[in-house]
């Protein structure tokens, strides 16, 4: 994430942990889950014990300072390691100064039309990376592999739009085009030949070190993997950043991908129905999608990554907490992805304070109080982190609209954000198309255009909408990848009003052989419609293709706009008989677990009921509910007790994180471990209430034990410790039933 961590922990002092009833005892214990690499965090501090969330690995933070330190610590914690830096920027100044190599690299900075650099830090430029650029990361990226990383994350090649001045840039120009460099901002031509270079030159440089990392690899017999942590293609297109995205699982030793998506970048407003405002979980919920599709059917892996804070320190815990359960739900909606990265700096909920109120909340020149976490969020959030390691779930079932349906999207929406011509400033050819189906409970897929070709890619949808304002298919074989889908039995939605300034750009569809004036006429030649086709629908095989002479950004700022899409949408599903369905919100249902979220800025009407025993994994004391409504705004994850397979007494959520479980003849005994300062809250299911309690060989007050008659299952609260403690819960001799009450009393 692009807040640098240093400049935080200047701006804040450490928050107090809170502890409950101290416990002793207990050493780490291996999980034997830990090598499905399930969870993990970014961070650029040495080991310390109030930041030891239990994740399954570290991913430690730059190639300066003491790098092997740092891995020595959290592995000795009994972390798998990865290293992970910065690709466009980072502190780098021995390269830039010339210290690294004799020779300053200061030109290398991106800069913008008026000459300045285009800063992440007050000393700290991106990138426009040449090839010497490239071998500088590797000589850093070998100092954690020689330490013992097992696997490199170079995050975020972000080129910004605006930048394409440098001196670097307009050599690197001349050797790519093989013609003069031409100002980016004074034509969409050039626009569009600048942000390809762009994107040409972070994938060159993400290959010089991969290749590195596999040659290395080989010389010191271990397999390294790479990553690369990237936001999605839909926040860099709205933030007019350019980053290779889509292309980069071609990359020779690219093994996926960290999806960044978090408060900081759903927040960002769009339009729908004509209001301009943040929409945090429908936001996310495309951003996941666009992520999720970028790497669908490559075999490539994918974490998501969740922040329960965001790179702005200004918000409230509030703030914090309520845009958090928006991306963690929206992220937990898309089944086949279930590696997470949890937090990217755990030093900021649980070592940082952050304000009371909120921005919107507090009167100008008002003092600004701030606080660190309380033991609820805390509690919450290592209960989620922990729920995170069980999401492989092969039981997966919808209660939604209709499903199959899919916003075609290209890593070219990156080439159109810049001067002269840089199209709509809230994104709306994309945001106009999708947030109407999102609104109404269609759980819509952004379609990565590119992955066409790929076996059977399409072949999930039944229909498609498509638009080439805001974007341009980059090459000419996709169209028929498209036809045949729809000649199939597919329906593509085509909106579009042949206006985007771009369709003048040098590119395949008017450079020889070629004369379209846009490739829209191309694709509808593919199809065997004539480019002046009338708006409506055409039968093209076994499939149609619906045409709308609009613009969706226009129908983003139009009041009926999303009425208009809808209409289409629907008529598309009668074309290919795909039954029509709406909801007022989006439920997915992963093994035991319950992910929802209703909808607002939908019709009214009765929200959704669920009915049976569930535990809310967002309470802190992990109440057991028998009805939740899915109202409008709500952001829900359950634990459904009804649904839980295996043995009758067992750990079900926890705070902390749960190894060497055993059932006993009287019980339970099981090793739990958490971070330093924060409170372990357990629900366990028991056949009887609970007679005992002892945390590390302690007997645990009355007070911080309760039971639940009607779930048969106990809560039971301590002090989390990093190295763990045994927790013995013995049940009440048979006929002794009742010994606790639901408060934690005697009865």
């Amino acid at each position: 994430m692009t807040s640098p961590l240093l400049r935080m922990l200047a701006a804040m002092a450490p928050a107090a942990g809170v502890l409950l009833t101290p416990a002793r005892g207990g050493e780490p214990l291996a999980d034997p889950r830990q090598r499905l690499e399930r969870t993990a965090f970014q961070t650029g501090s040495p080991y310390n014990p109030r930041i030891d969330i239990k994740s399954d690995v570290a991913m430690v933070y730059g190639i300066t300072g003491d790098v092997a330190g740092k891995v020595k610590g959290w592995r000795d914690a009994g972390y798998i390691i990865h290293l992970m830096t910065g690709v466009a920027w980072g502190e780098y100044q021995d390269y830039f100064e010339g210290r690294w190599d004799g020779v300053s690299h200061a030109d290398e900075a991106q800069t913008d039309r008026n000459g300045r650099p285009i800063l992440h830090h007050p000393t700290v430029p991106y990138v426009a990376p040449s090839e010497t650029y490239g071998k500088y990361l590797c000589v850093g990226v070998k100092k954690a592999i020689d330490a013992g990383a097992e696997a490199v994350h170079l995050e975020e090649p972000e080129f910004w739009v605006r930048a394409g001045y440098s001196g670097s840039f307009q050599r690197e120009w001349r050797a790519f085009y093989g013609e003069d460099w031409v100002p980016p901002h004074t034509s969409p031509d050039a626009q569009y030949r600048a942000s390809k270079l762009k994107y040409f030159l972070y994938r060159r440089a993400l290959q010089q070190v991969f290749d590195f990392v596999i040659d290395y690899g080989r010389q010191i017999g271990r397999q390294v993997r790479c990553y690369v942590p990237t936001h999605s293609m839909l926040n860099y297109a709205h933030w007019r950043i350019v980053s290779p995205e889509q292309s980069l699982v071609q990359l020779r030793g690219c093994d996926g991908y960290v999806g960044q998506v978090w408060t900081g970048t759903a927040r960002t407003p769009n339009r729908y129905r004509g209001v301009l405002k943040e929409r945090t979980f429908e936001t996310a919920f495309l951003e996941y999608g666009s992520l999720h599709n970028l790497v669908r059917s490559t075999g490539r892996r994918m974490y998501y990554l969740n922040d329960p804070v965001e790179d702005n320190p200004d918000h409230s815990w509030t703030d914090y907490k309520r845009n958090w359960e928006c991306t963690l739900v929206a992220s937990l909606l898309w089944p086949d992805v279930f590696r997470y990265e949890v937090t990217p700096w755990p030093e900021r909920p649980f070592l940082f304070k952050y304000p009371v109120k909120d921005i919107k909340e507090r009167r100008p020149g008002e003092a600004v109080e701030r606080v660190g976490i309380s033991e609820d969020y805390a509690t919450e959030l290592l209960t989620v982190f922990n729920a995170l390691n069980d999401m492989r779930q092969s039981r997966v079932s919808w209660d939604c609209g209709t499903q199959g349906i899919g916003v075609l999207v290209s890593d070219t929406m990156m080439f159109q954000r810049g001067e002269p011509a840089s199209g709509d400033p809230h994104l709306g050819s994309f945001y106009g198309l999708s947030l109407p189906l999102v609104k109404s409970g269609v759980p819509v897929h952004p379609v990565q255009l590119e992955n066409a070709s790929l076996r059977e890619y399409l072949k999930p949808y039944r229909v498609l909408l498509l638009t080439y304002e805001g974007m341009k298919p980059p090459s000419a074989d996709l169209h028929d990848r498209l036809a045949d889908w729809v000649r199939g039995g597919g329906v593509l939605v085509v909106i579009d009003d042949d206006t985007d300034p771009y369709l003048t750009v040098r590119e395949w569809w008017n450079l020889p052989p070629h004369r379209y004036d846009t490739p829209r006429h191309h694709l509808f030649e593919r199809l065997g419609l004539p480019a002046a086709a009338s708006p409506g629908l055409h039968r093209v095989g076994r499939g149609a293709v619906l045409y709308a002479s609009e613009s969706p950004a226009a129908l983003s700022r139009a009041t009926d706009g999303s009425d208009r899409v809808l209409a289409l949408c629907r008529q598309a599903c009668e074309a290919n008989r795909t039954p029509w369905r709406t909801a007022r919100h989006l439920l997915l249902r992963r093994g035991p677990y319950v992910v929802a979220a209703g909808l607002d800025e939908t019709p009214d009407g009765p929200p959704a009921r669920l009915s049976g025993r569930f535990v809310d994994l967002f309470d802190a004391r992990l109440r057991v509910l028998t009805t939740v409504d899915v109202s409008p705004g709500a952001r829900i994850l359950l634990l459904d007790l009804d649904a839980v397979r295996g043995k009758r007494t067992r750990v079900l959520a926890s705070a902390a994180k749960v190894t060497a479980e055993r059932t006993l003849p009287d019980g339970i005994r099981f090793h739990a471990a958490g971070p330093e300062g924060t409170t372990a809250a357990i629900r366990v299911r028991l056949p009887a209430p609970p007679a005992q309690v002892t945390v590390g060989g302690v007997p645990l007050p009355l007070a911080d034990v309760s039971w639940d008659p009607g779930s048969q299952t106990a809560l039971v609260r301590f002090a989390n410790a990093p190295r763990g403690v045994v927790v013995r819960v013995r049940v009440a001799p048979s006929g002794r039933s009742g010994e606790h009450g639901a408060d934690g009393t005697r009865t």
